[in-house]
């Protein structure tokens, strides 16, 4: 079979999933419709819809677009059925009912931000990140009853660099999933749908990867400096690592601070001798012993701004007080004069 004759729905709503469609576009794929998460409401009284960026694509190359509120919708499905996909292609969209992943006769494919079976779910970039890994990739796998679990096809390795956070590994992986998306459509092409493919040894899904809501974002300073240093890069830029700019002795109200960029000093803190981290954010805080600091306390030396956490003087390199953009901790050092009168919560 050749490319165009393949006829392709794509499925998927954030830039991540453009990076694919855009592939596919360019090396001459079929991709017969694209469906996509309705308009989203935004501005003061949300009066405003902005469209999805797979959207915005999708119409800038003249493609058929879909827009469904419930995939079971039997208006929808018909639609949908009116396009005779011969292959689906997801990429960061939502769960799909069966009658929809069934549908084509070459079945439903996704591409996944992960080395599957391990960190399923909405954000398997942003817990790779917090949880420390030294290596990620994507996977592409078939779709069945459960959330990424169903049989894999291919998988691309990425390394995470230890000062990387989640911007470039989205990025990379967002580049590296398109072109697995294409191999994959190609291997679909050359075995005329009939596509190897391995089920998941449970065995190795070590990790969620749940979605990150406002609360999962706060800073937890009675941690280790190295869970807290990948914590931050983890949620860094969007949606970024927060915590409570909070007064020691006056009534004045604690203040939210974001923080985007911290290092770790390797200076221990008062009290206690540096302690191995936990390999994993949510396991228990092993090592994470009280040292005789508060967690959290602020001191400026040097013109750097440190912070304590359970083993060491964590430095605060970005942050974004309340009502101010993004700033380096230098600059934010000029308007605040006494950080030993806060402490961080």
């Amino acid at each position: 079979m050749e490319k165009k004759n393949l006829r392709i729905v794509f499925m998927g709503t954030p830039e991540f999933a453009v990076g694919s469609l855009q592939r596919l576009v360019e090396n001459g794929y079929n991709i017969v419709a694209v469906v996509t998460q309705p308009d989203k409401p935004v501005g003061r009284h949300a009066s405003v819809l902005r469209p999805s960026p797979v959207k915005e694509y999708a119409l800038a190359h003249g493609l058929p677009v879909l827009q469904p509120l419930k995939m079971k919708d039997e208006h929808f499905l018909e639609q949908l059925r009116s396009y005779d996909a011969d292959l689906q292609v997801v990429v960061a969209f939502r769960m799909l009912p069966e009658v929809v992943w069934a549908m084509p006769r070459f079945g439903t494919f996704n591409v996944h931000a992960a080395l599957l079976p391990d960190y399923r779910g909405a954000a398997p970039i942003n817990w790779a990140v917090i949880n420390g890994e030294t290596l990620t990739g994507v996977t592409t796998f078939f779709l069945d009853h459960d959330i990424d679990t169903g049989r894999i096809i291919a998988q691309r390795q990425f390394p995470i660099p230890d000062d990387a956070d989640v911007e470039y590994v989205y990025d990379g992986l967002m580049q590296l999933g398109a072109e697995l998306c294409t191999d994959t459509v190609d291997l679909v092409l050359s075995t005329d749908g009939d596509v190897p493919s391995q089920p998941q040894q449970e065995s190795q899904a070590h990790h969620a990867a749940p979605k990150i809501f406002k609360e999962t974002c706060a800073i937890d300073f009675s941690l280790s400096a190295k869970r807290i240093y990948d914590f931050v890069r983890g949620l860094s830029p969007v949606p970024g690592a927060w915590c409570m700019l909070t007064p020691r002795h006056a009534q004045a109200p604690a203040q939210v601070l974001k923080i985007y960029k911290t290092a770790k000093t390797g200076e221990s803190v008062a009290g206690g001798a540096l302690v191995s981290s936990a390999p994993d954010y949510n396991a228990a805080k092993t090592g994470d012993q009280p040292t005789g600091v508060e967690p959290g306390t602020l001191k400026a030396e040097n013109r750097r701004l440190l912070v304590a956490t359970a083993d060491e003087w964590l430095e605060l390199l970005e942050l974004q007080p309340a009502g101010k953009k993004r700033m380096a901790a230098r600059d934010y050092l000029n308007g605040f004069q006494h950080p030993e009168d806060f402490l961080l919560k």
